[in-house]
């Protein structure tokens, strides 16, 4: 669940994002040098990669909190084989 709060934290990071993107493709467009390319692609994946933390970490207190607390154990099973699903594709 991403609430209010959520949102006006996270609204501003991928507007920064989107312009981060569009700094890369005129980047490539006036063919810049390749390093100072992957510099900036390796910003950009920072900054999802930091977006995407919060986000888990608001699921993790949020949905997945929830699930224990109710200890209905396939609810629980189910937001265990999701986080490790996340954890696999986050960590790749």
């Amino acid at each position: 669940m991403i609430d209010k709060e959520m949102i006006k934290k996270l609204l501003p990071r991928v507007k920064k994002i989107e312009g981060q993107v569009r700094g890369l493709g005129r980047m490539i467009e006036k063919r810049e040098y390749c390093v100072d390319i992957l510099q900036q692609i390796f910003a950009i994946k920072g900054a999802l990669k930091s977006i995407g933390l919060i986000i888990l970490e608001n699921h993790i207190n949020t949905c997945v909190k929830q699930a224990i607390v109710s200890k209905d154990q396939k609810k629980v099973k189910e937001k265990i084989e999701e986080l490790l699903e996340i954890y696999e594709k986050f960590s790749e």
